[in-house]
């Protein structure tokens, strides 16, 4: 049963791409949070007002289908900004949050889809999400990205097969990487890949994984993937608006 009141509330899109990692940093620290399942035939309410943080998971659908939750998401999206309340905004989430404020959406020239270095700017907005060590190791799936920034947003990291991999505007941070990942979201993942997912690892090897070469690199980076979580989701906290 989720709280009659919370703190956070977290936009899923599809049944198999739930809050992984944040729901488990959320409730290590004692903050309720509400979750609400867009293919669970869950309503997204009408407003954000009454939370402090907005999170926006991922998804297989693209942020460009002709879907109704996705436009309920964007201007979910717009109302925080709106209200100062900060949003998070991970894969598909990212590319809502690109979209609500005026960023452009498309599909990118090669799917990128496993474990794969991005290097961060060094500057002082990438410094405060990412930390100063300016290259990680991050989960990816994905075909599109946000290939136009919002204005007045910075860009703040890329990787060799997308060149937007994070921005920030205002106390926001879209990412297109999967910082909520979890060792249990990869198996499920892996165990219903889509159509295109084998197709992809014959055409595109030095972009996609195969699963054992994944699953071999979930060994090797989770930990510090869930260490950068733990940053990134303590900096969008330290923004949230004082309790209400």
């Amino acid at each position: 049963m989720q709280p009659d009141r919370a703190d956070v509330l977290i936009l899923q899109h599809l049944n198999e791409d739930g809050p992984g990692y944040l729901g488990e940093w959320l409730d290590a620290h004692g903050i309720a949070w509400h979750v609400l399942c867009a293919e669970a035939g869950e309503a997204y309410p009408p407003s954000v007002r009454g939370y402090r943080g907005l999170a926006v998971l991922g998804g297989a659908w693209s942020a460009n289908d002709d879907r109704l939750t996705l436009r309920q998401a964007e201007a979910l999206i717009r109302e925080a900004d709106s209200l100062g309340i900060p949003v998070l905004g991970h894969c598909l989430g990212g590319q809502l949050m690109a979209k609500a404020l005026g960023g452009r959406v498309d599909k990118l020239p090669v799917p990128e889809v496993g474990w794969w270095p991005m290097a961060h700017t060094g500057s002082v907005a990438a410094r405060a999400w990412f930390g100063e060590s300016t290259t990680h190791t991050v989960y990816q799936w994905h075909q599109d990205g946000f290939v136009n920034l919002p204005p007045g947003a910075e860009l703040l990291a890329s990787s060799s097969a997308c060149a937007h991999q994070a921005f920030a505007i205002g106390p926001h941070l879209g990412m297109q990487f999967h910082i909520e990942i979890t060792p249990q979201k990869i198996a499920v993942w892996l165990g219903q890949p889509g159509e295109a997912y084998p197709v992809n690892v014959r055409r595109f090897p030095d972009s996609v994984q195969d699963p054992a070469s994944m699953n071999a690199a979930t060994a090797r980076h989770q930990a510090g993937s869930q260490a950068l979580a733990a940053r990134i989701y303590a900096t969008w906290r330290s923004r949230w608006p004082e309790g209400r």
